[in-house]
Parts: C-alpha cells; structure tokens; sequence
C-alpha cells in the first residue's frame, strides 16, 4: 500500500465516525450515533487494513476516552475477560505442543488417512479443518495445516503455489473449514467466547457447554455435509495427486512412538477439554471454576513441570512469544464494542427501528439476522459480529418480549463461517500463495449456500424443536 492511499484510509475512519455521529443522532441518542460511528470506524479499517487489526480493536478505549460515551471501566475491563482468560489459558496448554512435536503428529496421524484422489483431497482437508477448529482456535489450525498442506503439494512435484491448480481447492478447504468448524463447539474460537459473554451477561447466570451441543449439534453436522457436497461439485482442473498418503505415512513414521512429554501435554488438553463439557457436574462444589479459570490453572501447573531433558515445559519467555496477543487484543476490541454499542443505547435504538419494520420474531426476523451477522463476519470476522449483532439481537427480543435464547442460537450459527475475503483466518491461506480472487469469487457463492442453510435449519429448529429455545442447565 502507498504512502497517500494509505493516508487516505486513516483519515476516513475519523470522517466516517463523524458523518455517522451527525446522520444517526436524530434517529438514535448521541451516544449511541457514536457507537454507531466507531463501529464503521471498524469496519472500514478492519477491511482497508491502514494498520493491523489489533491497532484497530483499541479504537474503543481511544475514542470513549475523548467522548465519555459509557464509563470506561466497562470497556477496559473487556480487554481481560474471563473470555480472554480461557483463550489465554487454553493457549498455554497448547504452546508445548510445537517444541515437543505433538502438534505435527497429530495432523500427520489425521492426514495419513488421505487418498490420491482430489476429491479425497478436498473431503479430508475440509472435514479435518472442521473437527480439529472445534476445539482449537481457527487461527491456530489454519496456521498448522496450510504449511503441511504446501509441504504436500511440494513433495508431489508443485514449487509455485500461486500457480498451482490444486492448491486452490486444497487451501480454500483449510480456509474455508476452519470457519465453518467453529460453531461445533464453544470452545471453537473467540467469536463463540464473545457470544457466550454477551448472553451470560443478558440472562444473569452461567451458560452451560453442554446446552450449546445439544442445540447447535444438529445444525453442525448438516453445514459441514452442505459445504463438503458443495466443495465436491466445485470443477477442479488436476483429478489425482500421486504418493500423498505415502507421505503422510512415512512421515509419520519418522515420528516414532509417541514420547512421554507429548502423552503428558495431550493428556492436560483432554482434562481441560473434559472438564470444559463436565461443568455440571462440579459446578456445586466449585461455583468459581468455569472453564476459563480450569484452563488457567492447567497452564499454570504446565509452568512447573519438566520434559524427560530437565527443561520446563513452559517458560514465560515463550508465552510471551507464542502467545496472539494481537487476537487477544481483537477479541478484546469486539467485545468493548459490542459493549458500546449495547450501553451506549445503540442497540436499543436499531432494535427500535427493526421492530419499526413490522417483524414480529418470524421468518424476516431470522433471514435479517442471519444476512446481518453474515456480512459482518465476511467484511471483518467472526468474533466482530458476534460483539456487534448479539446486543442487537438480544434488545430487540427483549423490546418484543419474545425469548431470546433461540435467536441467539441461530446467530451464533449464522456469524460461525468466513468465506470471501483475505482478512482474519483467511489472510493465512492467501499468504501462502492462494490468489484472493478465487477466494472471493468462490466464497461468494459459499456465503450465500451458509446463508440459506443457517436460515431453514433456525427457523424450522425455532418452530418444530420446543427445547431449541431453552436451556436445559442452570445454576441456581
């Protein structure tokens, strides 16, 4: 990017903020034109990228401490959420995973399942993306698999990647499935975590895990068979790739047996992940220790244990180079903006003005939340329409009296998928070599099939499926 092109998207996220304070303050209060105008503030950097994202995310400390919109406590305190504990904590249970090597024998041993064919291609890449973003961050699978994916392509006799007609359906599965595998769980990725807050936060109680896979499960496997049928109808130019399961296995098998460091590190995974879902069950003797502070404790343990060479297998030193700060502060960034716009009375308002539309909770309501929270996942990402749709969604229940729990439920399924453009976790894909025109050409056609799924699958579960719309766990 230039040097004036690049001035002149700075200077348009203080204009746009001031344009929309100015048009929305009759519709809205003050405050809430405000809110209104650092979220497309956001929006339009977060797209023409003048700075990093995160820079971007610390918008909301900046401008209320100009504006005083709400009481910056509520904002600050965003930044360091028990949200932001948990992924920080599961984080500290996953950075051993690199040096021991775990993280590389895990996906060889999923990947040596892989056939020759570029359909088997396609289905393995896909659906290991999807099951392996359930329970870890989209980021942090996207950046494992993308390389072993390129080291691949490499070993069967493909250098140039920009050039290299089965990179593309390869990386756009890796891209494409990450996004789409979030909403299987909520420990899917931060958007999930950012929802889950907004809710707990609306209702006044602890959201259970478990109420999330009972619900969401449904719609989880039937988008993840949508998007695999749609993948596989996608016209690819090279039909079969030669020794790509020989490589996975022997690489594997280079790996040799399974060290005790490596059993010592999945087994913390597994007893986070488990006592993540297990809440229920002890939430009685320890009413504090929600998953976020579970997590933390199993990576504080981790900083006193040694591996079989006498090394600790944490330092600090490497958290702090390890750790995605930048996403940390992103994740941050969203749900300070999400409170914003809440507390600012913003939400309240444009939830005023829909019911101004004459919905009444049915079809049109779904079909404008879906396509709403869709658009702000494909322009930015999926955590940043998660803190900005929610409140909306919530406020608007709220005005209407109607419940709000399945609205949310299929918010949540509509913000869980990115597809069109070469920003958030898909930025990773492109800068391996993927042409960001197939992306968006390609994504574009996905978004809309999302679309039509997440809106039939909610609005018939809303109908037809009575405990769709409430939850089955709480706290008393």
């Amino acid at each position: 990017m230039n040097d004036s092109r690049r001035l002149l998207f700075i200077f348009g996220g203080p204009i746009i903020f001031t344009l929309a304070t100015l048009l929305f303050s009759h519709s809205l209060t003050t405050p809430g034109a405000q809110a209104v105008g650092m979220f497309f503030w956001m929006i339009f950097w977060w797209i023409t990228r003048p700075v990093h994202i995160a820079v971007t995310s610390l918008i909301p400390i900046i401008i209320n401490a100009f504006f005083n919109i709400v009481p910056m406590a509520g904002i600050t305190m965003q930044y360091w959420s028990d949200s932001i504990i948990l992924i920080f904590g599961s984080g500290l249970l996953c950075i051993p995973w690199a040096a021991i090597g775990l993280d590389r024998r895990v996906a060889l041993k999923v990947l040596s399942l892989i056939g020759p064919s570029m359909k088997s291609q396609i289905t393995v890449w896909l659906l290991a993306s999807i099951a392996a973003s359930t329970i870890f961050p989209n980021v942090m699978v996207c950046a494992l698999f993308t390389p072993i994916a390129i080291a691949m392509l490499a070993a069967s006799g493909y250098d140039d990647i920009p050039s290299c007609k089965p990179a593309v359906p390869i990386l756009l599965a890796i891209g494409w499935g990450v996004g789409i595998g979030g909403v299987g769980s909520p420990l899917g990725g931060a958007m999930n975590l950012a929802a889950i807050s907004i809710l707990e936060e609306h209702i006044g109680h602890e959201f259970m895990y478990v109420d999330w896979l009972i619900r969401v499960t449904p719609f989880f496997i039937i988008i993840s068979v949508v998007m695999l049928i749609s993948m596989l109808l996608i016209p690819v130019q090279v039909k079969t790739l030669n020794g790509t399961r020989e490589y996975f296995e022997k690489s594997y098998r280079e790996l040799g047996p399974m060290t005790r460091d490596e059993k010592m590190c999945i087994g913390f995974f597994f007893v986070g992940l488990i006592g993540a879902f297990a809440r229920p069950l002890y939430a009685s003797v320890f009413p504090a220790l929600a998953p976020a502070y579970l997590y933390l404790f199993l990576g504080f343990i981790c900083f006193m244990l040694t591996t079989t060479d006498k090394r600790a297998v944490l330092n600090w030193e490497i958290v702090e180079k390890e750790t995605m700060w930048g996403m940390l502060i992103l994740f941050g960034g969203g749900l300070a903006l999400g409170k914003l716009v809440n507390d600012s009375g913003a939400s309240a308002g444009i939830a005023a003005i829909i019911s101004g539309l004459s919905l009444d909770g049915g079809l049109l309501t779904v079909i404008i939340f879906v396509v709403l929270a869709r658009i702000i996942s494909e322009s930015t990402n999926s955590t940043a329409s998660a803190a900005v749709v929610l409140p909306i969604v919530l406020g608007f229940t709220s005005k209407l009296g109607l419940n709000p729990i399945p609205y949310w439920f299929i918010t949540v399924m509509a913000f869980n998928a990115e597809f069109m453009l070469p920003i958030s976790v898909r930025a990773i894909p492109v800068a391996y070599g993927l042409d960001a025109q197939k992306m968006f050409k390609g994504g574009f056609l996905m978004a809309i099939i999302h679309i039509v799924v997440v809106v039939v699958v909610g609005y018939l579960s809303l109908r037809l499926w009575p405990d769709f719309s409430q939850l089955s766990y709480v706290i008393k």
